[in-house]
């Protein structure tokens, strides 16, 4: 047994309980009392750029996860870098559901924090996540392309059911907002909106200017389905725990997809020979190699 303390948060703890807490040796605190004793003059050591910030997981995909250390500098370089992409300010609205220990959420916490804008948590329940959505109305939104998976579906679903000349104004809309997406990586129309997808919008607040995805590879289809029933640019990130979360982002005014977009500017990337699987930089047309990152981000 490890535990020494419990702080019991009810006014008071039961006879059972302070007997029981007795035999294995473990004190109940009560919670103000805790927080009176918190009180006191306490003396903090001032944080460094180098101070630890957090021990992150990796989630193990490719063995046992690795507590990877984090100092500050390598949190808000990525902060500073990927706030200059995605547009978050203070008056935006983030729903807050990742995990925490994941750096992709760590990288969105950060971003909310400097920039000033307002964090709205979930209710515990992933399922439940459209919900939250209409009370908060989020206007920047990140998730990971399983959920995407299960939005996308949703969505699609709707749409297959329609029938006459709904079905036909739908499809036409869609086109209609493709075309211009891979084009010139336009997000709106003002008719088809108004007809058509502002509806779709409506299921996670109608408010979202911005979303983001990272942790997996996003298919392209499904790509383009959520920026044209959103209305707004799907922001593909790439990174690693180790990279303090983003490393690479993809720009909102990009057309082209299928790509996880170019180096932050905290961060540079060269690909390094492996002549073992005849993977080479010079390879033409599609150079190959070894991804090596250097930069204030790279623990």
């Amino acid at each position: 047994m490890n535990v020494k303390v419990i702080v019991n948060f009810d006014s008071d703890s039961t006879e059972e309980m302070r007997t029981e807490a007795k035999r294995l040796n473990i004190e109940i605190v009560k919670f103000a009392d805790a927080t009176a004793d918190g009180q006191a003059d306490v003396e903090l050591e001032e944080t460094k750029p180098d101070s630890d910030y957090m021990f992150s997981y990796t989630s193990g995909t490719t063995g046992d996860p690795k507590g990877v250390r984090l100092n500050h500098t390598q949190i808000l370089t990525v902060v500073d870098a990927t706030m200059k992409i995605v547009p978050v300010n203070e008056h935006s609205r983030v729903i807050s559901y990742l995990p925490y220990p994941h750096s992709f959420e760590q990288c969105m916490l950060g971003m909310a924090f400097v920039s000033g804008c307002k964090i709205g948590y979930y209710s515990g329940n992933p399922a439940n996540i459209s919900d939250d959505c209409q009370k908060l109305k989020p206007t920047t939104f990140p998730s990971v392309p399983r959920l995407y998976q299960r939005i996308h579906s949703s969505v699609k679903g709707k749409m297959d059911a329609l029938t006459g000349c709904v079905k036909w104004l739908a499809d036409k809309a869609f086109a209609a907002k493709t075309h211009n997406l891979l084009a010139d990586a336009s997000y709106h129309h003002a008719c088809y909106d108004a007809l058509v997808f502002n509806k779709m919008k409506a299921a996670f607040g109608g408010e979202l200017t911005a979303m983001v995805t990272g942790s997996a590879p996003i298919d392209l289809e499904l790509l383009t389905f959520l920026k044209v029933a959103f209305c707004c640019p799907l922001m593909e990130g790439y990174g690693l725990t180790e990279t303090a979360g983003a490393s690479t982002i993809t720009h909102p005014n990009d057309p082209v997809m299928g790509h996880v977009g170019g180096p932050l500017e905290c961060c540079k990337f060269r690909l390094k020979d492996v002549p073992a699987m005849n993977y080479f930089a010079t390879d033409k047309p599609n150079p190959r190699g070894e991804i090596c990152m250097k930069g204030s981000n790279v623990t």
